[in-house]
């Protein structure tokens, strides 16, 4: 079916005669999460935020266009276990400074990164950006969208392939979720008190913290809990793209007027 919001479905006849205002870019990561959780889970479920949230906001504003995207992140700690891919944050930053350049060049001026990756971190890239093109870019970390609600839908914590990360798989693709495979997502503590209570931060190496590439327990996880969670950020998300669509670049943007 074609979807005049999807790139990668639309043609040159349609494209040609919508003006397009909002670009989005999943950015992700191929990675193990836990024995239970596909490698893809990261490029999975965060190709489906994004998607989701840019065909609900062409209901509302037929001026957004979702990008294929980018499958391959940041993961040079998590090397030690096998297929794990990396690419370097230089390497993902010249890819999306090329996909910015492009859409300039085409006339659109606000690209909204959906990320669904931790390793991946953009805000150098955003401050460069901002001075170097005439382009505004956003960046939604789509799990931490609904962070002020989640407790009221997870019992635990999620950090990587826990109870959150396996609801959503459970939702969206259960026939790739192992979960008697699954480890207990235990993971060793950092030895210094000021990285445990989150005043230094330092990175971790995952192959230190458990021989299963987790941390948090997927145990309570059922597809109810997933779908719950991503109804609530595709929700959000949505609207801000709609927002931002309407939104006219001005002296001020995105500030609000004084």
């Amino acid at each position: 079916m074609i979807e005049e919001w999807d790139l990668a479905s639309t043609n040159l006849g349609r494209a040609s005669a919508r003006s397009y205002e909002v670009a989005v870019l999943p950015t992700a990561a191929i990675e193990p999460h836990n024995r239970h959780l596909p490698y893809g889970q990261d490029m999975l479920h965060t190709t489906h935020v994004a998607r989701e949230a840019c065909r609900r906001a062409w209901a509302e504003l037929p001026r957004v266009v979702c990008l294929p995207p980018l499958p391959f992140g940041v993961d040079c700690n998590l090397l030690d276990f096998p297929l794990a891919i990396h690419v370097s944050q230089r390497t993902l930053d010249a890819a999306v400074t090329d996909i910015a350049a492009s859409l300039v060049h085409h006339g659109i001026r606000k690209l909204v990164l959906v990320n669904g990756h931790g390793g991946n971190s953009f805000t150098a890239l955003l401050r460069q950006l901002q001075n170097d093109l005439p382009i505004h870019v956003f960046v939604c970390n789509w799990w931490t969208a609904g962070s002020d609600e989640y407790a009221r839908i997870f019992a635990k914590p999620d950090d990587h392939a826990g109870e959150m990360e396996t609801s959503v798989a459970l939702a969206l693709f259960p026939d790739l979720v192992e979960i008697e495979r699954a480890g207990s997502g235990e993971a060793a503590p950092f030895r210094f008190e000021a990285l445990r209570k989150g005043w230094v931060h330092t990175s971790r190496r995952f192959a230190r913290l458990n021989d299963h590439c987790a941390v948090g327990d997927p145990r309570a996880a059922t597809a109810d809990k997933g779908r719950r969670y991503l109804e609530l950020v595709i929700g959000r998300i949505a609207a801000f793209l709609v927002e931002l669509g309407r939104s006219p670049i001005d002296e001020s943007f995105p500030q609000g007027r004084a």
